[in-house]
C-alpha cells in the first residue's frame, strides 16, 4: 500500500513511521493540506491520510475519485470538513473515533485555572521582573457550578476533574448518558446556573453557533466558556460583542471557526490577516491554544495505531469498524454496512 499523508508534521512523522514498523507501507509525507488543488498529487497512490483542517469538499474528493483513490483516512475524530454526500459511493471514510479523552479533558481544566487564575500573564510579567499581582484575581472554583455541554467520555471525564476542585455539575446533552451520578438540565438553565461553561460536543446542525448572542444573555456575569471541541460551536463575533461589554469574564479556545489557515501553522514572522482572530488574541481576558488539547504521547501513539489498522482492514477487503458515511448519517442508525460490513 502506498499512502499520501496530507499536512505532515515533524510529531506525525515521527508517530506515523514507528508505528509503521508493523505494517511496512509506503508513506509519503506532504506538508500541503488537502484541498481540490493539492489532491492530484495523489495520484499512482492508495489511499490517503487526512486531519481535521483538511478540505474534503466536493472538488477534493472528485479529484481524488478521479486519481485512483477510493479510501480517504482520517487521523482525527471530528469529520464536520468531510462532504459525506459526495463521498457516498466512490471513497470510503475511516476515522480515529477516540484517542484520548483524558488529553482533551485535562486540557479543558488547564484552560480553565489558567484562565481564572490569570498564570500565563503572571508569567510573562515576572519575565519582566514585574512581580505585581494587580489585575491577577481569580475566584475558588471550590462551590462553583461547571455547566458541561456534551456528556460523552470527554465531558465525563472533565467533570470527574472538576469535582476534583469540589465544583457542582449541571450537565446537557440531547442523548443524557445512563446510569450516571450528575444533573441534567436545559441548555437555557444550564446557561443561568453555570459559573464556567465547558462545550464538548460534536458540531452538528444543531450545536452550530450553540453559544450565540441570546444564549450569553441568559448566562451569569463573570461566567468563563470553555471550547476545546469545534471552532462554530461559538459565534465569535458575538463572544467579542459579549468580551466588550463585559458580560462574561473570560473565554478559553483550543479551537476558533476559522482555523484552518493558521492553527498548526508558524506566522511568528507574518502579519495575520484574520481581524476577528487577532482581536480574539488582544483580549486580557481570552486565551486561545491552536488546537492542541489532542496532543499528548498517549493520544499521538493512539492515532497512529488506530489509523493505520483502518488502512489495514481497507486493503484487506474486510469490515471497516471505523467507517463514516452519509448514508449512515441520513438514516440516524450509524450502520447502513452490507454483508461486507462496508458501508458501499
Amino acid at each position: 500500500m502506498k499512502i499520501a499523508f496530507y499536512d505532515a508534521k515533524a510529531y506525525d512523522i515521527a508517530y506515523f513511521d514507528h508505528e509503521n514498523e508493523k505494517y511496512g507501507y509506503k508513506l509519503k509525507y506532504f506538508d500541503y493540506h488537502l484541498g481540490p488543488e493539492t489532491a492530484r498529487l495523489a495520484a499512482g497512490y492508495d489511499a490517503v491520510c487526512a486531519f481535521v483542517n483538511d478540505v474534503i469538499d466536493e472538488p477534493t474528493i472528485n479529484a481524488l475519485y478521479e486519481a485512483g483513490i477510493r479510501h480517504i483516512a482520517l487521523r482525527c475524530a471530528g469529520y464536520n470538513n468531510v462532504d459525506f454526500k459526495t463521498a457516498y459511493g466512490k471513497c470510503h471514510i475511516t476515522r480515529v473515533p477516540a484517542y484520548s479523552p483524558y488529553a482533551v479533558a485535562e486540557h479543558a481544566a488547564a484552560l480553565m485555572l489558567t484562565l481564572n487564575r490569570k498564570t500565563h500573564r503572571a508569567y510573562i510579567r515576572t519575565r519582566d521582573n514585574n512581580f505585581t499581582i494587580n489585575g491577577l484575581m481569580g475566584f475558588d472554583l471550590h462551590g462553583k457550578t461547571a455547566g458541561v455541554v456534551g456528556t460523552g467520555k470527554i465531558g465525563r471525564i472533565f467533570i470527574d476533574i472538576c469535582r476534583g476542585f469540589g465544583m457542582n455539575i449541571v450537565a446537557y446533552d440531547p442523548f443524557p448518558a445512563k446510569d450516571t451520578d450528575f444533573e441534567y438540565a436545559t441548555l437555557d438553565e444550564l446557561f443561568r446556573r453555570s459559573d464556567v461553561i465547558s462545550l464538548h460536543c460534536p458540531l452538528t446542525p444543531d450545536t452550530h453557533y450553540i453559544i450565540n448572542e441570546e444564549s450569553i444573555s441568559k448566562m451569569k456575569p463573570g461566567g468563563l466558556i470553555l471550547n476545546t471541541s469545534r471552532g462554530a460551536l461559538i459565534d465569535t463575533r458575538a463572544l467579542i460583542e459579549a468580551l466588550k461589554e463585559r458580560r462574561i469574564g473570560g473565554a478559553a479556545l483550543d479551537v476558533y471557526e476559522e482555523e484552518n489557515e493558521y492553527f498548526f501553522e508558524d506566522f511568528s514572522d507574518n502579519i495575520v490577516s484574520d481581524d476577528t482572530l487577532t482581536r480574539l488574541i488582544a483580549f486580557p481576558n481570552v486565551l486561545v491554544t491552536s488546537h492542541q488539547a489532542f496532543f499528548t504521547k498517549e493520544a499521538l501513539e493512539q492515532i497512529a495505531a488506530v489509523t493505520l489498522q483502518n488502512i489495514k482492514e481497507f486493503e484487506e477487503g474486510g469490515p471497516l469498524p471505523n467507517e463514516i458515511c452519509y448514508n449512515c448519517m441520513k438514516k440516524g442508525t450509524n450502520d447502513c454496512r452490507k454483508d461486507s460490513k462496508r458501508c458501499f
